[in-house]
Formats: structure tokens, sequence, C-alpha cells
């Protein structure tokens, strides 16, 4: 059996299921269908909701088998959320999204790298502060 398709190879637009058939009895029902939000993800994103369920949701673990750091997992877990409609972590109270949340990890990780020093972090820091007020 070939794998679902999920996006039109003409247009890139979202495909919908119109027909389910049971391979037993044939049986064929004709509708609209909505795809479950798992589907709507990346294939990358897929691929780490496998490994996460696998791994029973114990982060050193994916840790170890995708060979990531911690920050990597979590960030990556939150596209996750937020792909399937949810808020992600970033989420304030009052239900709204820190859009600098990324912009802040990148900055982390590039520090830990020594692609920056201290003091630049710091100013890349405040700037996205400064950006979101």
């Amino acid at each position: 059996m070939r794998p679902i398709i999920l996006k039109c190879p003409s247009c890139d637009g979202d495909l919908t299921v119109n027909r389910l058939k049971c391979p037993d009895c044939a049986i064929t029902i004709d509708g609209e269908f909505s795809q479950p939000a798992l589907l709507k993800l990346a294939p990358a994103q897929i691929d780490f909701v496998e490994v996460f369920v696998k791994n029973r949701g114990i982060i050193r673990e994916v840790e170890r088998e995708l060979g990531v750091s911690y920050p990597t997992v979590r960030a990556r877990l939150d596209d996750v959320i937020r792909a399937l409609g949810y808020p992600g972590k970033a989420a304030a109270e009052d239900g709204s999204v820190d859009e600098t949340a990324p912009r802040r990890r990148t900055v982390l990780a590039d520090l830990k790298a020594g692609k920056l020093s201290p003091e630049e972090a710091l100013a890349a820091l405040n700037e996205s502060r400064d950006q979101k007020d």
C-alpha cells in the first residue's frame, strides 16, 4: 500500500479525503472527511513524534536517540504543539504567544556553541525584548 499523499502535487494545496474503502468487504463510503491533526504535521515533525512516543516522552532518551540537546528537544516539541494548534510553552497567561521565544533559543544556542560572546548574546536578547515591547 502506498503512503497517503497530503499535499496536491500540482499546487501544494491540502488534499481532502473523499472516499473510504474496506479491504475486507469492499464497502466504499463517499463523502468529505477531515484528516487527523497529526497527519497535518511536516514529515520531520511526524518523525519526532514517533521518537518521542517510542521513548515514552522521556526527554533524556529522545536526546540520546536523536543526538540533540535538551533545549533542541523542547523546541521541537513546542513546534509540534503549535503545529497541532495548541499554544506552546511560550504562551503568556493571557493566551498570547511570545514571538521572541524562538529567537531567544537561537541566541542561547549560539552562545553555548561559542558563536557569540556573553556580551553579544545579552545585546541580542535585549534587542529581542525591545522589539516585543
